[in-house]
């Protein structure tokens, strides 16, 4: 059984841990600054998802299989209970985590996403990944020259690129499984997660520029998740732990008592 890629901050603390999933394109190292901010206090496990970063990749990629992969890897380190945090995609991985395993979150922080099905929004970025030759590029200027074609945002260029990396046979390539994401996009993004209830402590954390939660979803966060309080941090959008890290970070300081 293949183990997800993580890096750990704050091991030798003794308290529940905090395990930290990335969105979609996103892998650990977008959350360095907040493992280590946050890795005084407790123990933080920044996680790659399967398909991402360091892990491994598989044809398979349901809300199910995300959630086998965090139970797996806390039976893997010996960690009974942990708080469990997931931006996005990795909300979405979490919160279908807590239905199914609830025994094993002490508390739960699903970061800008809600249960519902989202439509499709990311083709734009998948045909601009899909559209870089790798036969053809040699540096990563070149391939954000690429992107630059389909992608107004700098960001989201930058975001994209940080997955760039020399492969064994000396070319670019792509950490994530570019291949599986595009093809089993609907089934991640445009499902909800499965019902079920989650009757522990749940914070959700909005970004005030951000649309994925929307005021007439509460009402069904509420029905999953009855514990849920959904905060929303200011001058951030959807990267709200990258546009807004001492806001978001205290948020979660005082959720989880820390501070």
């Amino acid at each position: 059984m293949e183990i997800l890629h993580s890096k750990i901050f704050g091991e030798n603390l003794s308290s529940t841990p905090l395990l930290v999933f990335h969105g979609l394109f996103g892998m650990l190292d977008n959350w360095g600054s907040f493992g280590k901010d946050l890795g005084e206090f407790l123990p933080v496990h920044l996680i790659d998802l399967r398909n991402h970063g360091r892990s491994f990749h598989s044809e398979s990629m349901s809300h199910d299989d995300l959630a086998d992969d965090i139970a797996n890897y806390m039976n893997h380190y010996g960690i009974q209970k942990a708080h469990i945090l997931g931006h996005s995609l990795g909300g979405k991985a979490v919160m279908q985590f807590a239905i199914r395993y609830p025994n094993m979150v002490e508390k739960l922080i699903v970061v800008d996403i809600s249960p519902k099905a989202y439509p499709p929004h990311h083709q734009g970025v998948i045909k601009a990944l899909e559209s870089v030759d790798f036969n053809t590029v040699n540096s990563r200027n070149e391939v954000e020259a690429v992107l630059t074609q389909y992608i107004p945002e700098k960001s989201t260029i930058q975001f994209l690129a940080k997955n760039l990396y020399w492969d064994d046979n000396k070319k670019l390539n792509w950490r994530f499984n570019l291949k599986t994401l595009s093809e089993k996009y609907a089934e991640f993004v445009s499902n909800a997660i499965k019902f079920g209830v989650f009757e522990g402590e749940t914070l959700f954390i909005a970004g005030e520029k951000s649309n994925y939660i929307l005021p007439q979803d509460e009402y069904a966060i509420k029905q999953q998740f009855p514990k849920a309080k959904i905060v929303t941090v200011k001058n951030a959008g959807h990267w709200v732990q990258a546009e807004n890290p001492v806001d978001f970070a205290n948020v979660i300081k005082l959720f989880l008592e820390l501070s």
